[in-house]
């Protein structure tokens, strides 16, 4: 079968519409209705049923999502093992979200080059909806994301439920100060929490897209923000930077998402580094 056909019927899928599926394809809507057809002609069923809302599965759609994800997963399999480096016996490949990867991947990458020799490793950085799409399509193995969406075909597994504290370099004080507060935005999810927390807090005179870049606006020019725990541990133990009390604190999980007939010999290695990494450098659930 085309792979072209089984990647178009798991688009339509994480789509809910030919559409918009057509839109991320970058292909008419009259060709993802002509392959959609054409896999429905090979399989002699119906897949989908299309209303005014965007399309559905049928019963065959939904025991085909599976094999469809599975189809994919080994195709890019196939093709990442003709290019294997010597003396390596499979390819690991690894992305992780933008807030996420530091130090997660560096810690990574140091385990899996002593503990899982035989893998060649990829590593990638990149947005939670991307990575995910990835995994699902087969050309990432595993994604280390914050807030991951249920897909069919795909596990998830808590990695760590990490904190987000209020630190500042300031020494005294234990109220933010507006002129050199730097607004981290960690997600939705901390936006809304953290206008509920501080709606003076709105609108900061700096913010930043990515945790790395505020911590390090905030070491060298002075401030408080929201920063990862175990990120900012060691500027804490060192004194350069020193939690504000009794400011509140929020949960911000990491998980790890892969196929469900991923290839265990790959992935069960990956996920053992990523425990021990956590467990090396980041707060680990049990300690919260």
């Amino acid at each position: 079968m085309d792979i072209t056909l089984a990647r178009t019927f798991l688009e339509i899928v994480a789509a809910g519409s030919f559409v918009r599926a057509a839109e991320t394809l970058h292909v008419t809507q009259t060709a993802v209705s002509a392959r959609v057809r054409t896999l429905e002609e090979q399989l002699g069923t119906t897949l989908f049923v299309r209303n005014k809302a965007g399309a559905t599965l049928t019963p065959a759609g939904e025991q085909f999502t599976r094999y469809a994800s599975m189809l994919v997963q080994v195709w890019e399999r196939a093709r990442h093992q003709v290019a294997l480096p010597p003396g390596r016996e499979s390819v690991m490949t690894i992305g992780c979200e933008l807030s996420l990867w530091d130090p997660l991947l560096l810690d990574w990458l140091l385990w899996m080059r002593t503990s899982a020799p035989h893998l060649a490793l990829r590593t990638e950085v990149g947005f939670p909806a991307d990575l995910i799409d990835r995994v699902a399509s087969g050309t990432l193995d595993v994604a280390v994301v914050y807030a991951p969406q249920q897909r069919p075909g795909l596990r998830i597994e808590l990695l760590l439920e990490e904190k987000l504290v209020l630190v500042t370099t300031r020494k005294r004080g234990q109220k933010l100060d507006p002129e050199d507060y730097v607004y981290v935005d960690w997600g939705p999810e901390f936006a809304a929490q953290h206008a509920l927390a501080f709606p003076e807090m709105g609108h900061a005179g700096v913010s930043a897209g990515l945790g790395p870049l505020g911590r390090e606006y905030v070491l060298a020019a002075g401030g408080s923000g929201y920063f990862r725990l175990a990120v900012v541990r060691k500027h804490l133990e060192s004194g350069k930077l020193r939690r504000i009390r009794g400011a509140p604190e929020f949960l911000y999980p990491a998980y790890a998402v892969f196929a469900e007939g991923a290839d265990l010999s790959v992935v069960a290695p990956a996920l053992e580094g990523l425990r021990h990494a956590i467990g090396a450098g980041h707060e680990a659930p049990g300690d919260r």
